[in-house]
Order: structure tokens, then sequence, then C-alpha cells
């Protein structure tokens, strides 16, 4: 292998903690692969890389070199683009499934016919992704964030509001404040962080109102919950674009509007140690300008 490729299978090898991973994503063979870190650490003089049967992680030496080497490629990457005016390669983006349907794919072809030399790759997940493991370029995601190993750009808040099924409020009643939410019940959506339900969440003035109601269905994803609530489960919160045409054409209605759940903050987030890439770094500047110039929040 050149430098350069072996640069980049020493990246890799970091990011995912493994030989085979890294060798894979690379094109070639594990031996190949052992061998040529192998000679990377002779030329140097040095131990890069300490191998356990289960994971592999750099020594102090090969973090510091894996910091230059990033730095390096990034730069590399830079120049290239710089010359042949383009962005190219495999972006690797993850969103959470509806956002991905409704905000990304209907404005993605404006973003690749900017960059017809790139490939995105998009995923669908709501779960926590592991990006530098996973080989993820960015992910987008709403709410509250605590990760301080990313990067997060906000791009948006997101007006929540509450629903349940005509069918539902016709035997439970339709409350006036939520004082009168004593014989509802609501659609537990699971934390992915807790592992428990998450409470409804109604303001009044300044002062934040957290109800848990008895929860006959517990999910832990968005989609299930959209149809537990068109079929009567209960209530349930979530973004008001996810239930535009269920409350246009009234398979839901919208409950306690003077008490509207907190909002959702919506950001792209990106790994804090790694130098950011072209691709990552036009798409996000790409996503910033579709969520300022169109009205999906």
């Amino acid at each position: 292998m050149d430098r350069l490729a072996t640069l980049d299978l020493f990246i890799r090898i970091v990011d995912r903690g493994s030989f085979s991973a890294a060798a894979a994503a690379c094109g070639v063979s594990r031996p190949v692969a052992t061998a040529a870190i192998k000679a990377l650490e002779g030329r140097l003089g040095t131990r890069l890389l300490q191998r356990s049967t289960r994971h592999v992680r750099p020594t102090v030496e090969g973090s510091a070199y894996y910091r230059r080497c990033i730095a390096i490629l990034a730069d590399l990457e830079d120049a290239d683009r710089d010359a042949a005016g383009t962005v190219s390669g495999i972006l690797r983006v993850d969103a959470v499934g509806y956002l991905a349907r409704t905000i990304l794919l209907p404005a993605l072809p404006e973003f690749l016919a900017r960059h017809p030399a790139l490939t995105v790759h998009l995923g669908e997940g709501e779960r926590f992704v592991d990006l530098v493991r996973e080989g993820v370029d960015c992910v987008v995601r709403a709410g509250h964030l605590t990760d301080s190993d990313m990067v997060a750009r906000p791009l948006g808040v997101m007006e929540e509001v509450t629903v349940a099924s005509p069918d539902y409020l016709a035997r439970h009643g339709i409350p006036a404040t939520p004082e009168d939410l004593e014989g509802h019940q609501m659609i537990g959506f699971v934390s992915s962080r807790t592992g428990q339900p998450l409470p409804l969440e109604f303001t009044h003035e300044d002062e934040v109102i957290e109800i848990i109601l008895p929860t006959p269905l517990l999910v832990s994803g968005a989609e299930t919950s959209a149809a537990a609530a068109r079929q009567g489960f209960g209530l349930v919160q979530a973004p008001r674009y996810r239930f535009l045409d269920d409350l246009a054409n009234g398979r839901l209605i919208e409950v306690l509007p003077d008490f509207p759940p907190t909002p959702t903050p919506l950001s792209v987030l990106y790994p804090s140690n790694r130098q950011l890439s072209p691709r990552v770094r036009v798409f996000v500047d790409w996503l910033v300008e579709i969520i300022d110039s169109r009205s999906f929040l």
C-alpha cells in the first residue's frame, strides 16, 4: 500500500477499533492491512496500536499520529476539491425516518445537482449512533443533546402538539386544561437513554407541567407512536409537521392547544475530534440553508 492509503487504513483502524472492519472498508484483506501497519510502525520506529483479542486502540504515540493523519488527509481532500472545483465520494448521513422522508428527500435532488460527484448514503434511525465506529459522517436529530463528544449545529426549533383520535376523545372526553387529564391515557414513548416512557409536557406562561398518564402501550418508534394515536390508544405528543395531514383530514385532533408542549430543537451532529471534511461541510451548510428558507418547522 502507498503512504496515503496506509494513513487512511490507520485512521479507519483507530475509528473502528478493528483491523478486519478497517480492511474491509479499504477493500484489502486482513493480512494486507496487518502487514501495512507493521511496516508503518517499523518505518516510524514506534508502536502505534495496542492489540487485544477484542479491540484495537492507539498508544499515546498512535493517538498523536492519528490526529496528524486526520489533518493531513483533510487538507489533501480540501486541496483536491479546490483544484477540481468539486466535492466527491460517499457522504453517510443518518436521520430519524420521518425527517429523512419529509425534509431531506424532497430537497436532496437540489443538493446532488450542486455536487454531482457526491453520493449520499441516507440511513434511518432513532437510536444513538456511534458515528466514528459505524463510519457515519453526520446525523440529524431532534431533541435536547447531551453528548459532549459531538459538535451540534442548531437547525431550528420544531413546534410540538398534543393529539388524539376522534374515537379516543369520544370515549375519554376533550380536556380543557391539563388538570382535566385524570382518566385519560397516553401512548408511552420509551426514551432510548433512560428506558422509561417520556412524560407529557404542557406549558402555561413560564411554567412547564410534566404529566405521566397510564400507558396501555409502550413504543420505541415514532411511526408506531403515530399509528397508535390514529387507532385510539391514547394521547401522544410530537412535532406538528408530523401530523399536518392527520390534522387536516380529521384522523387526529389537537388537544389542549392553549397548553402546548415545549418545542423541540433540531440539530445536525458530527464528531468533534475530527476535522470537518468538505463533504460534511457542504452538506451541513446546505441543510442550514434549506431549513431557513422553507417552512418545515
